[in-house]
């Protein structure tokens, strides 16, 4: 496939901004789950799907949220962590990988 110099100059130009508005999108998850004492808090939550859930650690020791069904694992947190999982439609309970008595669900529709 044969591109036009200008073209490659408008695709070249065009990623930063479509890059940056990926990322400024990733950063305002509507929905935050709390890491702390042990727990998820809140231990259940209802969110759109494709949204995005901020993970926070705020306990003294590493978790994970890992789904039961493989939608979403947010991997090791340390303490005062986060990150952010899109979450697809379905209903996905969940549990921390080193701690499996904590357990959450997050249904997305």
């Amino acid at each position: 496939m044969k591109i036009s110099r200008r073209s490659a100059i408008a695709l070249t130009a065009a990623a930063p901004v479509a890059l940056a508005n990926s990322v400024r999108a990733a950063g305002h998850a509507a929905h935050e789950v709390v890491i702390a004492g042990f727990a998820f808090s809140p231990a259940s939550l209802d969110v759109s799907a494709g949204q995005a859930v901020r993970f926070v650690n705020n306990d003294s020791a590493p978790h994970t949220a890992t789904a039961a069904d493989g939608a979403f694992d947010t991997g090791a947190l340390q303490p005062g962590t986060s990150i952010e999982v899109e979450i697809p439609a379905g209903e996905h309970s969940y549990t921390c990988r080193f701690h499996p008595r904590m357990k959450g669900a997050i249904r997305a529709s």
